[in-house]
């Protein structure tokens, strides 16, 4: 192997070593990462760690988009799996809410990264945003499926400010779709993150302790109601 594939192996390893570190401290730490931490968790120097990212914030926003990018493979995954297990619209609805609630008990500081509280200081770069969308794109993908099959009848209107909103939103990401359909489908997405939260933060203790994945489909089933998929 040539000296720069060399270079390149070693960087890329020793950048994947830095994140998990850095995951490490999520875990223990919360957002407040800090670069001298883990270069003293890996016997290094911290002007070392810096070749690998210039600053925290460069090392939060690797962090962010894997973990965004891990959550919308899983919910893509999970929605692809059950249309080709010919499911109907909304079990692959129910099916994404299971797959990201699944991802996200299996990642929790990962999740409270990205769907928690703001990080003091951190500005997410725009390189954050296609990652941070596959979840929503992914439902207002079984929306848009569900509507070219001629799922749904004649949609309530929407006026004032929101519709007009709505509508640059679906001539983005759903064109020829009514706005009230994106609407419907982005409040999905609000929907299952507020569901999966309620239980990784507590808010469900002595409240639904047994059956959570039933609570969280019975919330995805409400959601593809609101949708008008029931």
């Amino acid at each position: 192997m040539k000296a720069e594939g060399v270079r390149a192996r070693v960087r890329a390893e020793m950048t994947e070593e830095i994140k998990a570190v850095a995951r490490r401290h999520l875990a223990s730490d919360g957002a407040n990462l800090s670069l001298r931490a883990v270069a003293r968790d890996m016997g290094m120097a911290s002007s070392a760690v810096y070749r690998y990212f210039a600053s925290r914030d460069d090392l939060l926003t690797a962090l962010i988009i894997e973990a965004y990018d891990a959550v919308g493979e899983a919910a893509e995954r999970a929605a692809a799996t059950a249309a080709a297990a010919g499911a109907d619209f909304t079990d692959r609805l129910v099916a994404v809410g299971h797959a990201v609630r699944e991802w996200a008990l299996a990642e929790p500081h990962q999740w409270a990264l990205i769907y928690g509280s703001p990080v003091p200081g951190y500005r997410a770069p725009e390189d954050t945003i296609g990652p941070a969308t596959r979840v929503v794109l992914q439902i207002a993908a079984i929306v848009r499926d569900a509507f070219a099959a001629g799922r749904f009848g004649p949609q309530p209107e929407i006026t004032g400010r929101y519709a007009e909103e709505l509508a640059a939103v679906a001539d983005q990401f759903g064109p020829g779709i009514p706005p009230r359909l994106i609407g419907a489908g982005m409040a999905a997405f609000i929907q299952l993150c507020g569901a999966v939260s309620a239980e990784l933060f507590g808010q469900l203790n002595n409240s639904v302790d047994e059956d959570r994945r039933g609570f969280l489909e019975f919330q995805m089933r409400g959601a593809a109601a609101f949708i008008g998929l029931i």
